[in-house]
């Protein structure tokens, strides 16, 4: 199935929100209006769903979720969909969601990351919706930093447009922004240097493919199921091969390993031309590294392997379109992802 790009956003448009893992509690909805009223002050109407209790792990009961996400969608009205951010469980949704009707349905932008890639990757996968792992919507405030776009500049950008970025050089080394404390926050701390890393050995990359991925904790736990044929995905639409792309959010790096050789068994990187890993603040784990990890996993493929990429959870963020096809060029004095929506 060809991939399906949502149409641009226009002013006016509805942008929805809802928690398809966890809400947002008490102390943290000023942070939330104030993200709110950022896509507001860009033209649209924002619709806050009934799933958004932060009191739990969840937002609302597996079923409620999985019927507020379908509905919006499935609404021709709503021409995207944002969450605040992921969660831990989100994979209750895989089996509740109608995917016939999302199949059907004229796509919408569904945008997040961490546990929105269980949704956003199966999507992409099984009814050819382009999908943006990029800021989530508590994240939208933040000021872009030079060379990188936000979620709101690809949901707007036209056909076949052609989004190129560029690390800025630094990010953030630690710690995070008490949203409680300061709701209004707009400002990245990127306090440390640092460009890409190629892992697998020395050279220039030049890599092209469709662009595929999402966060490792996640995406783990679909391998081998049908939600993450990959290989399927890329017989049809990219029968030259792959940019796949992962990112670790917490887990320390005998885990990663674990679930690394896990997604590698089940095929999860067979048609990669090259593979992208986030920028990660999670724990090495004595005598393994982060970096050695993926190395150890993914070292078989004899493929390019490019770590410290800015599309994980430090940040700042380099958003990617599932589906989009992708050019990656990694070299002395040149980091970039080009995007083609076509």
């Amino acid at each position: 199935m060809p991939v399906r790009y949502p149409r641009p956003l226009s002013p006016g448009d509805r942008v929805a929100v809802t928690s398809p893992s966890s809400g947002v509690a008490k102390e943290l909805r000023a942070r939330l209006e104030v993200a709110v009223q950022e896509v507001r002050d860009r033209g649209y109407e924002v619709v806050v769903g009934r799933c958004m209790d932060g009191s739990g792990h969840v937002s609302a009961s597996a079923a409620d979720r999985a019927g507020e996400l379908t509905a919006m969608l499935t609404d021709p009205s709503i021409r995207a969909v944002v969450p605040p951010w992921g969660g831990e469980t989100a994979i209750d949704l895989i089996p509740l969601l109608d995917w016939d009707r999302l199949r059907e349905a004229e796509p919408t932008w569904l945008v997040g990351f961490s546990d929105l890639s269980t949704l956003m990757t199966p999507l992409t996968l099984l009814t050819g919706t382009a999908t943006v792992h990029g800021n989530n919507l508590m994240d939208t405030p933040y000021r872009v930093p030079e060379g990188l776009v936000s979620w709101l500049d690809i949901v707007t950008a036209p056909p076949r447009a052609r989004i190129v970025q560029r690390p800025p050089g630094r990010h953030r080394g630690a710690g995070f922004d008490d949203f409680a404390v300061f709701p209004e926050t707009r400002e990245f701390t990127l306090d440390t240097p640092g460009s890409w890393t190629r892992l697998d050995g020395g050279g220039d990359v030049v890599a092209e493919g469709r662009l595929i991925g999402g966060c490792v904790e996640m995406l783990c736990n679909l391998a081998g199921t049908p939600y993450l044929d990959v290989s399927a995905f890329a017989r049809e639409e990219s029968p030259d091969g792959l940019l796949v792309y992962v990112e670790a959010a917490d887990n320390d790096a005998l885990a990663i390993c674990r679930n690394l050789h896990g997604m590698r068994l089940a095929g999860f990187f067979d048609r990669a031309n090259a593979v992208l890993v986030g920028r990660t603040s999670a724990p090495d784990s004595g005598s393994l590294s982060q970096h050695e990890a993926v190395l150890d996993a993914l070292g078989p493929l004899k493929v390019p392997i490019i770590a410290d990429v800015e599309c994980g959870h430090v940040p700042p963020y380099l958003p990617i379109v599932n589906g989009a096809y992708g050019r990656v060029v990694c070299a002395p004095g040149r980091n970039e992802l080009t995007q083609i929506l076509d």
